[in-house]
């Protein structure tokens, strides 16, 4: 919105061409989202405890956590507010990539916010039943897939690019459609599940959203991507300015929801937030480079996974508690101490997927 008075006024004054460049308006749009997060922060959690919207706490889990009963949630609408003004405030409006991350974040977080809002204010401890939660993210993630697959202008839109690798690819044809839907549902939920202690999932999603903002921009730029040698798609680099966002949103956030938190994202935020690291890597073509950034999203999953099938066939749990986090809880350790160790082993997954930038 921004770019487009910025671009008018330059005809008066040369120095706002600088709104012209990529890189200024992510720096923008980060601090941006970062300043709302501050100013409505706050507000947002004296207003959530004075509606009495606390975090109910698992009776079977660590009994570190009852505390923590009646801390606010849906925290995550913060998050969402922040990355919404910021984007489009300084993205580039006519960018059909803008408008379909746009449309997959809110979208999600849509579905999470009416999940919480039962939970919390209707007091239905089931919320929206899994069928219809999944019917719902199954719609909206269809939707984005189709509109990426028919308005793709090249076959390496729909191609699965293998990273570390040198011009090797899969093309997918239409099967791209079915892989861009579970990376955007597999996501969500990865990150919801992720979401249960003091700024375990929003950290890293702030590290992969960063490195996911590296990727876009490098790959919507014809001369970088040709230095490093990766397929050029036209218009992903206006991606970096939504990933800037989320991330100045995501640290935002987390001066409130670092342990121990004043407020919880709640569904609204987690299933926002994975579902846009799904659909980015997606438009950038990373699909397998952000398995490997979010492994840490991805070890919770099949904690839950593996745990799930154990007791059905054995009857027996693998693990003391899942999702994992839980299990290295009841082990005796600290919960600063898994948060903490499960930001730097995703600094370094995130480390060894911008590598797949060079070595190749």
């Amino acid at each position: 919105m921004l770019l487009y008075l910025t671009q008018y006024l330059s005809q008066f004054e040369s120095g706002f061409n600088v709104f012209n460049y990529l890189t200024m308006r992510a720096i923008l749009g980060a601090l941006t989202a970062l300043v709302i997060c501050f100013v409505l922060g706050p507000r947002m959690i004296e207003r959530l405890s004075s509606r009495q919207m606390g975090q109910p706490i698992r009776e079977d889990g660590p009994i570190t956590h009852l505390p923590k009963a009646g801390t606010p949630t849906m925290g995550g609408l913060l998050i969402l507010v922040s990355i919404a003004a910021g984007t489009l405030l300084w993205a580039d409006l006519g960018n059909r990539f803008v408008w379909i991350v746009l449309f997959v974040t809110l979208s999600f977080g849509a579905i999470g916010y009416v999940d919480d809002y039962k939970k919390l204010i209707l007091q239905d401890p089931a919320g929206i039943s899994a069928k219809q939660k999944l019917f719902w993210q199954s719609a909206a993630a269809l939707v984005a897939a189709i509109a990426l697959y028919v308005t793709a202008t090249d076959s390496v839109s729909t191609s699965l690019l293998i990273p570390y690798f040198k011009d090797l690819s899969i093309p997918l044809g239409m099967f791209q459609v079915v892989v861009t839907y579970f990376f955007i549902v597999g996501f969500s939920n990865a990150v919801n599940l992720t979401d249960g202690l003091d700024g375990l999932a929003i950290m890293p999603t702030v590290l992969v959203g960063g490195a996911l903002g590296v990727f876009a921009y490098v790959t919507g730029n014809v001369n970088f991507s040709d230095y490093l040698d990766i397929p050029y798609v036209a218009g992903t680099g206006e991606i970096l300015v939504f990933c800037a966002t989320l991330t100045g949103a995501g640290l935002g956030f987390l001066w409130f929801n670092t342990y121990p938190a004043q407020v919880f994202m709640g569904d609204i935020g987690a299933l926002a937030l994975g579902a846009a690291l799904g659909v980015v890597a997606v438009v950038t073509r990373q699909e397998i480079v952000l398995a490997i950034m979010g492994g840490i999203f991805v070890m919770e999953t099949l904690s839950v996974m593996i745990q799930v099938a154990s007791y059905k066939l054995t009857g027996r749990r693998v693990f003391r508690m899942a999702p994992i986090h839980h299990h290295f809880e009841l082990k005796g350790w600290a919960e600063p101490k898994v948060i903490v160790r499960f930001w730097i082993i995703t600094v370094i997954l995130v480390l060894i997927g911008l590598a797949s930038l060079k070595i190749r």
